[in-house]
């Protein structure tokens, strides 16, 4: 009883700070398919922009496997929120992954979007932020961070006259980054994603605010096997049981039921619509993320930077139960 009573505290203290002026208008770019909290941090900003808490303005996916754009539409769809656009990148082929869950998502769910009907990525965040108010916009990002890269990389276009880096600049708030391990690490995939310096060139290219979750946070929460208690007819389901069957990290325990998993993306989402400073987490002091071009990164301290990590403070169970809730829309 006592722990329950603590985590509702816990949830009245980060909500009751939300004004609904000043509620954070989130891009939310995600490398779907490869890792459930992907899917649950999804479903946890649906339930959030239901709750008028957020405003989330696109998906952004980076991934190109083939189900993934297709199960992201089909997510919106399921939550009622079908106009909410996705963008995905345009450049590689798109090819089919047997260990991704999109599949078991788009073979049960409603969806209209492909891959090739859904909007250019650095197009979409483009046309979002031409048209948004000065410094108002949070990119929230859980995966690696070539999206991101492309649209500082952009040239003027119909949208916006302004060069990329300098469109991000007057339009975005602040960068929500999960990846990286901190103080330090080496070879985390959102900083690394098979794609050498790209981390690198976007956090050396952005002189906003920026609050990193590294993996050392998301690595201690669990949650998904409470889905084996409710609903089976719902996309989180779906995705986390085949998740839970097929993750070469996952498959050993498999016994027919959805696993717990580490939730390293949901923590992102709670950061970014909550805050949760002072009763989930602490800030650190300013500094500067150092990375280097193969997935690994430093932490510099220093009076001037406008970088911050956080660091755990609260019992990961407690965390836990808090994603859970949101993730199911049971506060």
């Amino acid at each position: 009883m006592e722990k329950v009573f603590k985590i509702l505290l816990l949830v009245v203290m980060m909500t009751s700070c939300i004004e609904p002026s000043n509620k954070p208008k989130i891009i939310f770019d995600t490398d779907f398919g490869g890792d459930a909290d992907d899917l649950a941090a999804l479903a946890m900003l649906h339930n959030l922009h239901e709750k008028r808490e957020c405003n989330l303005l696109a998906v952004m996916c980076w991934a190109t496997e083939q189900h993934a754009v297709p199960a992201i539409d089909a997510i919106n769809r399921y939550y009622k929120h079908p106009e909410i656009p996705v963008g995905v990148r345009k450049q590689d082929t798109y090819y089919r992954d047997e260990n991704a869950y999109g599949k078991s998502i788009a073979d049960r769910f409603t969806y209209k979007l492909t891959p090739e009907t859904a909007e250019d990525a650095t197009t979409l965040y483009r046309k979002i932020l031409s048209t948004a108010s000065d410094n108002s916009i949070t990119i929230v990002t859980v995966g690696p961070l070539y999206n991101i890269k492309a649209l500082l990389e952009s040239g003027e276009d119909m949208y916006s006259s302004l060069p990329g880096k300098e469109l991000v600049h007057q339009k975005v708030k602040e960068f929500v980054i999960m990846g990286g391990q901190f103080p330090e690490g080496d070879n985390e995939w959102n900083f690394n994603g098979n794609m050498p310096g790209v981390t690198k060139f976007v956090i050396e290219n952005i002189e906003l605010p920026v609050t990193f979750t590294g993996y050392e946070i998301g690595v201690r929460i669990k949650t998904g096997a409470i889905l084996n208690e409710r609903d089976k007819n719902t996309p989180l389901y779906a995705g986390f049981k085949y998740f839970s069957e097929h993750a070469s990290w996952m498959k050993e325990y498999y016994e027919g039921k959805v696993l717990d998993n580490s939730s390293y993306d949901q923590t992102a989402i709670i950061y970014a619509v909550r805050d949760g400073s002072g009763s989930l987490w602490e800030k650190s002091e300013n500094g500067y993320c150092i990375p280097d071009s193969t997935g690994g990164n430093t932490w510099m301290p220093s009076e001037s930077g406008n970088h911050n990590y956080l660091k755990l403070i609260a019992d990961p169970e407690e965390i836990a139960a808090i994603i859970e809730a949101i993730m199911l829309n049971e506060e």
